[in-house]
């Protein structure tokens, strides 16, 4: 279990590095070839379209294949992209590289999600957090790393250290020994699920609450996205930054995000996964709205130190919160999930980049506003579904 677990801390740290190198350089790329934040956007699309592909296509491939080949799959296919990233082709050509990448980064996500959702059965929201914690370690060193490489006029290299990792997650993949679980990761489901089986799965409430977490995890996943692909572009225009302190600012987040993942799964089981999620969206509500009203740089970090850790631990709790109200679809319930967020951070960037070349940053930021009220909304309604008595689950 312990190996398993470390190569999950393992998968999620190149998820997060991942997740935003494009984010970390955009201004750098879309100068490079001379486009504008539409087509940064559209860029952004497309490696969530692939992510949302790889989510989807999982099932299918891990059936034919077997989890550890599945994986070894996925990795290959995104160690490729990066390195084609590297090289800058045509700009063309980086939409179809985007979304290989992004299938790549969302069947692992899915995979090794659902491999540790159902392998650990207690203290799941520490498991789950654990892996947000090198998610966000990722996250935060590439927009440190990017930085660093602007500075040296070499970002295009943020890239290649992405392939590097992913070529050792591939080694470590395919050679490691997982005892126990050796079986798990290389058995291969035959046939295919029974039609109808989606019904079946989550009749009345049921599907009620399994429709709420897919709007949710559309909407949590693309503000996410779209806050740190275009936080760089949102500090240099709100702030007058320059380009290497914007990227920084994306680091600024992560270790926000980091630190509150630390603390985020032992908070979660003393005061139950409801009032987490609750409470976690009000605060990010509030302060991406004070961040949308203010322009000095050190200000405006602290809004983004601030929303940053009642972000952290969002996706993992509340992934955790839906499998506990559905039991029993413990293996289809968290590649849905996924699988929806996946939209969401190829859809919500897209309006994101067309935001910032009609309003700005101002109009661009009252946006993700909307989409965190939204967010309320759903985590509220999740509850008061829950409440009404006939759901059979428990929070944890």
């Amino acid at each position: 279990m312990k190996r398993l677990l470390w190569m999950g801390c393992l998968a999620y740290l190149l998820i997060g590095l991942a997740h935003v190198v494009v984010g970390s350089i955009m201004p750098n790329l879309l100068e490079h070839y001379g486009k504008d934040y539409s087509a940064g956007g559209t860029l952004i699309f497309a490696q969530f379209a692939g992510f949302l592909l790889g989510v989807l296509v999982s099932p299918l491939l891990l059936r034919k294949f077997g989890k550890r080949k599945g994986l070894l799959i996925a990795t290959t296919m995104l160690c490729a992209a990066e390195l084609c990233y590297a090289f800058l082709p045509p700009w063309e050509w980086m939409y179809a590289i985007g979304a290989v990448a992004g299938f790549g980064f969302g069947m692992i996500e899915a995979v090794i999600g659902t491999l540790i959702l159902v392998a650990v059965t207690e203290g799941t929201a520490i498991a789950m957090s654990r892996l947000e914690v090198f998610f966000g370690g990722g996250a935060l060193l590439m927009p440190l790393i990017a930085g660093w490489l602007i500075r040296e006029e070499a970002w295009r290299f943020s890239f290649l250290l992405i392939s590097l990792l992913a070529l050792v997650l591939l080694l470590v993949c395919g050679k490691g020994n997982f005892k126990e679980l050796n079986a798990v990761l290389d058995a291969r489901e035959e046939g295919a699920k029974p039609k109808g089986s989606l019904v079946r799965t989550y009749p009345g409430q049921r599907g009620w609450l399994l429709v709420i977490f897919i709007a949710f995890f559309f909407l949590y996943v693309g503000t996410e996205m779209s806050f740190v692909n275009f936080l760089p572009s949102l500090m240099i225009e709100k702030a007058g930054t320059d380009k290497a302190t914007a990227a920084l600012s994306v680091t600024v987040f992560w270790v926000a995000m980091t630190a509150g993942r630390l603390f985020a799964g032992v908070i979660a089981e003393k005061i139950s996964y409801s009032r987490y999620v609750i409470m976690c969206c009000l605060g990010s509500f509030l302060m991406i709205s004070l961040f949308a009203l203010v322009h000095g740089l050190t200000i405006l970090m602290v809004f983004i130190v601030l929303l940053g850790l009642f972000m952290s631990g969002l996706f993992s709790i509340a992934l955790v919160f839906a499998n506990k109200l559905l039991p029993g679809a413990e293996e289809m319930t968290p590649s849905l999930l996924i699988a929806s967020g996946g939209v969401g951070g190829a859809f919500l960037p897209l309006w994101m980049g067309e935001s910032m070349d009609w309003g700005g940053a101002g109009a661009s930021s009252w946006l993700l506003s909307a989409f965190l009220a939204a967010l309320v909304l759903f985590s509220i309604a999740a509850v008061v579904v829950k409440r009404m008595g006939t759901v059979k689950g428990s929070e944890g």
